[in-house]
């Protein structure tokens, strides 16, 4: 008798204990944080409308003689009437059938026909074991041809080369093509000066 009265006064109590603890903890609960809210982008959307943009862009093609280029960037703007397209913060892959590849790095870029030209202090690595840096370096993109100006600094197996010009490129055959099969050259001109480092 007295278990079966227990029972049913726990059946009216604990549901009421229930509704106490929630009604405390809507009551004593802490406001939200400010800094909580979901961060939006400040966005102009003028600008928006005014200069386009593409997001993480992404280009692939194959030169005349078989190169593989990749390039990714950060944002581009596309070409108009005015200017070619131009991206920020840039990566291109070059990869030639006999397996020579060059990383480039570099802030800026404009594409333009069969051109790619990288600005702003370009870093560019050879899976030869060559690094170099140069304020420009231009890719062509219906050829396999990397060329910088105006001062590059060069680091190789057997020292450091400065100059004012370079060029990565396929050497010609007698008749004048260059084809996959033909070696590629990098060559350095103007005030070449080298320090070797045995």
């Amino acid at each position: 008798m007295n278990r079966t009265r227990i029972v049913r006064w726990l059946r009216v109590l604990l549901p009421l204990v229930a509704l106490a603890i929630l009604s405390t903890m809507f009551l004593f609960s802490r406001r939200p944080d400010g800094d909580s809210r979901i961060p939006y982008a400040e966005v102009d959307a003028q600008q928006m409308a005014r200069e386009p943009r593409i997001v993480a862009p992404e280009f692939a093609g194959v030169t005349g003689d078989g190169a593989e280029v990749t390039l990714r960037a950060m944002d581009a703007t596309p070409a108009s009437d005015e200017r070619d397209a131009a991206l920020q913060q840039v990566v291109l892959d070059w990869v030639r059938p006999d397996g020579l590849a060059a990383h480039l790095t570099a802030p800026n870029a404009g594409v333009g026909e069969a051109l790619i030209a990288l600005s702003g202090g370009v870093q560019m690595s050879l899976s030869s074991g060559w690094t170099l840096s140069a304020p420009e370096v231009e890719a062509a993109t219906d050829r396999s041809h990397l060329g910088a100006s105006n001062g590059v600094v060069a680091t190789g197996p057997f020292g450091k080369i400065t100059s004012e010009d370079m060029e990565l490129h396929t050497k010609p055959t007698e008749g004048g093509a260059a084809t996959a099969e033909n070696p590629a050259v990098l060559s350095f001109s103007g005030g070449v000066r080298l320090l070797y480092q045995p």
